[in-house]
């Protein structure tokens, strides 16, 4: 056993650089008030991942931007694009915010031109309305980020208000980000899985976005742009990628277990829709899903694809493309990269890679030529370039950490008398085929696994709770970064929707763990202690935790 954690409790996990993207709450009563949205709760924390809650950095831009703007009981949310900032006000403006939404006199956009960094659009609207307009900066994830909004402080002598009559900061891209679309191009046909493609991906096929949800929410807006149709998200997926798909365009289709009855009530839909004169845009789905790691056949999908002329988007985050090659199937890639290609949990960043071997390829070609625009920041694309210099070494050791982990479980989940009930990771479940189809071949540097990610249930709520108290890890959300995370994932993100997530397979006893990069043994050990304490709750009576 390693010595208790020293962490500061609410504040961000070592090495805690200054941009962050962790938070650290121990105990399962604070997790209970954090799931209430406790304002008692959520005033103690001094790290935030930054789409969750304005980071000190943007927090001291807005102020900044308040006090040019000389406006008063006014909030602001500050974008890099006239686009996202329209997008903002038309969501907060949008009817389907039914009895939230604001009148269009109560919000305005102006611009500000910070020296020669950057324009800013920005949103104004009443101070005590500024929570209508905030799930679109958690969602969409395209605010300007911590690094950005630093950098905007640090000229803050030339903020100044502008009118988009003036020629605008003429911003250049690093070599950081070129050296960032390389790589990815490289790894995308590292080690390929199938047979060889037709086309290979070059540096050209990759696009940068400033987050993980801007990357599903910027393509999403493309699709819209032409098709304006519904989507299908298949199988569970990271919680706001639904919201996307909800908030923005006519609605989709949820099919959340991904299975392959799931896949026969696919077909059936289309053929219904079909017969309609309709189809729909797009299938969404992860490769695994989050927080449960089951594998949809995307082989099936892919077939699917083809034959009713929908696009297949697929996010390999969890998966890591180190080790699987989804691009045989997809036709666009997308990548959380704030994740293990980072590794250090304090810069967010996303690819989306068009396949060149796609039959859709000119098509999506010319609608990503039309649309996008690089907001990504030159000094997080500096951050990422550097972090990523290890990201295959770093995932040999995070696939190693995470099967040993669950090879242990495993063993206490076949036994009666243990308080672990089920543990979820590719290799537990039946889905595992699927994902062994996509595994890069190994090669004489690198062994493709199973990723860092993986959940495991507790068969009490006292065990789970006791479990969680006594792991002596971190506790919070993330994954990928050099230490390991835990958070009970279902509790927190939907502890007021349990009935609704049975459906799918999960409930508040389930705590999902990302893992680091400490030693194998070292963490074993503290599950170990961890399990030994859910254990002796099981023989004892406690009041209830909810």
């Amino acid at each position: 056993m390693t010595a208790p954690l020293q962490t500061e409790w609410w504040g961000a996990i070592p090495p805690a650089p200054r941009h962050a993207i962790t938070f650290h709450m121990p105990l399962w009563s604070n997790m209970l008030r954090f799931r209430d949205k406790d304002p008692e709760i959520l005033m103690k924390f001094t790290s935030m991942y930054p789409r969750m809650m304005p980071h000190k950095d943007v927090k001291e831009l807005m102020a900044k931007i308040l006090s040019v703007a000389k406006t008063d009981g006014q909030a602001c949310i500050p974008f890099t694009t006239a686009v996202s900032a329209s997008e903002c006000v038309k969501f907060a403006t949008s009817p389907s915010r039914k009895a939230e939404a604001l009148s269009p006199d109560q919000l305005s956009i102006r611009i500000f031109d910070v020296a020669n960094l950057v324009r800013l659009y920005v949103v104004f609207l009443p101070a005590q309305e500024n929570m209508v307009a905030w799930p679109f900066w958690m969602n969409a994830g395209v605010g300007i980020s911590s690094r950005w909004a630093e950098d905007c402080v640090k000229h803050g002598e030339g903020l100044r208000e502008a009118t988009e009559s003036e020629p605008a900061p003429v911003v250049v891209e690093c070599e950081a980000q070129g050296v960032l679309r390389e790589r990815i191009a490289g790894l995308m046909e590292r080690a390929p899985a199938g047979p060889p493609r037709k086309a290979k991906v070059t540096p050209d096929d990759v696009y940068l976005y400033q987050t993980g949800m801007a990357s599903i929410y910027s393509v999403h807006q493309y699709l819209l742009s032409v098709y304006n149709a519904k989507s299908v998200l298949f199988g569970f997926a990271f919680h706001s990628t639904p919201h996307v798909l909800e908030d923005f365009g006519p609605g989709f289709k949820f099919l959340g277990n991904g299975t392959p009855e799931e896949i026969d009530e696919l077909e059936q839909y289309l053929k219904e829709e079909a017969k309609e004169g309709r189809k729909i845009q797009a299938v969404w789905l992860e490769f695994p899903s989050n927080p449960n790691l089951s594998t949809p056949d995307i082989g099936r999908l892919r077939k699917l694809a083809d034959g009713y002329g929908f696009l297949l988007l697929i996010d390999d985050t969890l998966g890591s493309f180190c080790n699987v090659d989804v691009l045989e199937v997809a036709d666009i890639v997308l990548t959380s990269l704030t994740k293990s290609f980072s590794g250090y949990a304090d810069v967010m960043a996303a690819s989306a890679v068009l396949n060149p071997s796609s039959a859709r390829y000119p098509e999506l070609k010319a609608l990503f030529k039309k649309f996008y625009t690089n907001q990504f920041y030159n000094g997080d694309a500096e951050a990422l370039e550097k972090n990523s210099r290890d990201y295959m070494s770093r995932s040999a050791t995070l696939n190693n950490n995470a099967l040993r982990l669950v090879e242990f479980l495993q063993t206490l989940a076949e036994d009666p008398k243990s308080s672990v009930a089920k543990v979820f990771y590719p290799t537990t479940l039946p889905s595992l085929p699927c994902y062994k189809e996509r595994m890069r071949s190994a090669t004489e540097d690198f062994t493709p696994g199973y990723g860092c990610l993986f959940s495991v249930e507790l068969d009490t709520l006292e065990a789970t709770a006791a479990f969680y108290d006594n792991l002596n890890l971190h506790k919070g959300p993330h994954l990928g970064a050099p230490l390991t995370l835990i958070i009970p994932y279902v509790m927190a993100l939907y502890g007021k929707e349990l009935d609704k997530m049975a459906d799918y397979g999960m409930n508040e006893k389930q705590i999902r763990v990302a893992v680091g990069l400490e030693n194998t043994d070292t963490l074993i050990e503290e599950f170990r202690i961890a399990i030994k304490a859910a254990d002796g709750a099981k023989k004892n009576t406690f009041v209830s935790l909810t």
